[in-house]
């Protein structure tokens, strides 16, 4: 079990690296477009939709890492204050939320980017580029948040039923 717990960890952590990465790339097409923009009086039809698709990107494949990272919102006043067996107590109560939301953002995205993938939709755009790879992000993203919450819950009833990792 400890090995895949590790597994899915290390998944979730190489994923947020390398998306991480997608920063840089935004901060340089932004700069782009703003020097484009307003130093040569040349602005660009793309930059504007790809940054779009990109930050999209980056924040679905992003999900996992950061919640492996302990970086999503929760209601830490209360929270924060409790012993470590409450808190699991609490996560494994709201896992199922958290599984019904994942299920249907990866049934949904799956169905809609299969769809776009299947006619291989383009975005109607002056630019018009293709957005079934963006499409795409949605179900594979979830799928490794999902991965990584399972993990948690696990963990969470290791903590109640006072087992070790």
């Amino acid at each position: 079990m400890n090995s895949l717990l590790f597994l899915i960890d290390e998944i979730s952590k190489w994923t947020g690296r390398v998306v991480s990465f997608l920063i840089v790339i935004l901060t340089f097409l932004i700069c782009y477009e703003v020097i484009a923009r307003y130093l040569l009086n040349r602005p660009t039809i793309w930059v504007h939709e790809s940054s779009s698709m990109l930050f999209g990107a980056y924040i679905i494949l992003g999900g996992a890492y950061t919640l492996y990272m302990g970086g999503h919102v929760n209601m830490d006043v209360v929270y924060g204050r409790l012993l470590p067996k409450k808190k699991a107590l609490i996560d494994v109560f709201t896992f199922w939320i958290f599984l019904l939301f994942c299920g249907s953002l990866i049934w949904m995205g799956g169905d809609s980017a299969w769809r776009s993938l299947k006619n291989f939709e383009h975005s109607g755009s002056l630019w018009n580029p293709p957005i079934y790879p963006f499409k795409l992000v949605l179900p594979l993203g979830v799928f490794l948040l999902f991965l990584q919450g399972l993990a948690k819950f696990i963990r969470d009833l290791m903590v109640i039923f006072k087992e070790r990792l």
